[in-house]
């Protein structure tokens, strides 16, 4: 497939053969572009073609292209575009009561993940309540100590089974089944159960042909307008993080939800393999969940009295992800700036008051270790993910809060970016090898090594005043408790400074970002006070 893929890529056109064997190729000519195309539906094998079958006999489902219409004076929203569009397409078509939503990067592991997620659509009890199976996103190429933090084993084992308790577990874009009623704007009732076969199409007796031309219609730009598309139904449009608010709103119609973490992986994708693309990614996810918490979607607000308190907690502990990032910038940047000019923040080491904080510190970093180490990380790895926490809260959630904050104002429109997973065999062989990859001009990166650099600088200053008597033991005494955390700050960064002034490989921090972060940290710390 690659090969043949590649041969039209390199020839600018698809040859005559394919497009006769598929006659939906056809309607890709030089007349449309990626942006600006008709609908295009072609269904290459219809399941109840007796003959469909694969070289054991076996029966073959149906399988279904389509190109929805895109137009360059139409919103096409996006993956939640996409999404309305196959929906109203497998409606037309097939009419399943269960719909699986997988992203193009990943795969299925486990061929009993239907009939898994079946089980709790069907249980006798509580099945009709529920309206989405969530499974983890897991992926296949993590490292031995998870370099960039993706795999996050507690969120998995621990955060998000936890709010799926409160039957509100998150929709998270992929590796879910849902149940197409409740996904299409139905509100949950009783009424609901037994409804299992009452509503798909296997006897529709229309041509394919026919099928194919009234799924076109559903497929076109104009569907949407005046319908409840996008709003009511299916996916919502408008926020960056479209599958976190209609996941939200269909708990607020009544639905349950439940989160499924099986032994044995049903779905597995490709993580961010660059610290670049990771941290655009985080940027994408938090500017999206902060849009929600500010919107009338609020979790506090919408889910009032419609889904628990500790599910609308829950889901908060996601969507403040970019205000979180006022706090930690706080001490990344004022905590060596006071050291520097030797102004204590904390209490004396010799007073009790010393000692709440000594305990939150101490207890909040060993209680994270230890839970890490039983749902099996390493130590390097747990080390990994607070370095990576450090990088996102200072990078990704400050953009994020300042884009939203923009976007709330009305300067700006909601974007979607797109995250690569694709890169060269050495950007790759870095990855794998558990060497941070700092190769970009990206003005993250810049930020990154300006607070790292400025956390070196107040470091070495203490140390130099402490040699040459500029410190007495009483002031010292005063700043043990900024020393101590400015040096953890000097000691997560230390992949930062090694690519800054030890490495010479591509992975290096570009002679730019290098000047640009000195200049900046050195000027902080000559301000005066």
């Amino acid at each position: 497939m690659i090969k043949r893929i590649e041969a039209v890529i390199n020839k600018d056109s698809v040859p005559e053969e394919l497009k006769n064997q598929h006659k939906g190729f056809s309607e890709w000519d030089s007349n449309v572009t990626k942006q600006n195309h008709q609908p295009i539906v072609q269904i290459i094998i219809d399941g109840r073609d007796t003959n469909a079958v694969d070289s054991d006999g076996c029966r073959l489902p149906t399988l279904v292209y389509m190109a929805r219409e895109k137009r360059p004076d139409c919103l096409h929203h996006f993956k939640a575009g996409a999404m309305n569009a196959l929906i109203r397409v497998s409606s037309e078509i097939s009419n399943s009561a269960i719909i699986l939503n997988l992203d193009c990067d990943m795969y299925a592991n486990n061929a009993d993940s239907i009939k898994e997620a079946l089980c709790f659509f069907m249980d006798e009890e509580r099945g009709h309540q529920i309206a989405f199976v969530q499974h983890p996103q897991k992926y296949n190429n993590i490292t031995k100590n998870d370099l960039y933090g993706n795999s996050s084993p507690v969120l998995h084992k621990v955060e998000l089974p936890g709010i799926g308790g409160y039957g509100s577990a998150l929709y998270c874009g992929t590796g879910c089944f849902h149940r197409r009623t409740s996904l299409c704007g139905t509100k949950y009732s009783e009424e609901h159960k037994g409804l299992w076969n009452s509503e798909t199409r296997k006897d529709d007796n229309r041509t394919v042909h026919e099928l194919e031309e009234a799924s076109k219609v559903l497929a076109s730009c104009g569907f949407e307008k005046g319908t409840q598309w996008g709003k009511e139904m299916g996916l919502i449009y408008g926020c960056p993080v479209e599958d976190v608010v209609t996941g939200l709103a269909i708990q607020c119609r009544g639905w349950n939800s439940v989160y499924y973490n099986p032994d044995n992986t049903a779905f597995i994708g490709v993580a961010p393999p660059t610290l670049d693309i990771a941290l655009v990614q985080f940027t994408r996810w938090s500017d999206g969940m902060f849009q929600i918490f500010l919107s009338k979607y609020c979790p506090f607000i919408y889910g009032h009295n419609k889904i628990k308190l500790g599910a609308q907690m829950g889901y908060c502990v996601y969507l403040l992800w970019a205000p979180s990032s006022l706090p930690l910038l706080y001490y990344a940047i004022a905590l060596p700036f006071s050291l520097f000019q030797g102004i204590p923040l904390f209490p004396d080491i010799r007073s009790r008051w010393f000692i709440p904080f000594a305990y939150v510190f101490v207890s909040k970093n060993i209680y994270s270790l230890a839970e890490a180490l039983i749902f099996g990380s390493t130590f390097k790895a747990w080390w990994n993910l607070q370095r990576m926490w450090v990088h996102r809260r200072t990078t990704s959630c400050f953009f994020a809060f300042i884009d939203c904050i923009v976007r709330q104002l009305g300067l700006s429109q909601t974007t979607f970016t797109l995250t690569a997973k694709v890169v060269t065999d050495d950007v790759s062989k870095m990855y794998q090898q558990e060497i941070m990859d700092f190769g970009s001009t990206s003005t993250m990166f810049t930020v990154i090594s300006t607070l790292a650099m400025l956390n070196l600088f107040s470091l070495i200053g203490v140390v130099v005043k402490v040699f040459m008597g500029g410190l007495e033991c009483k002031d010292m005494e005063k700043l043990v408790s900024q020393v101590v955390l400015c040096g953890i700050m000097v000691t997560v960064n230390g992949p930062v400074y090694e690519a800054l002034f030890v490495r010479k490989d591509k992975g290096s921090m570009p002679g730019s970002v290098m000047f640009k972060s000195i200049v900046l940290a050195s000027l902080a710390c000559l301000i005066p006070l």
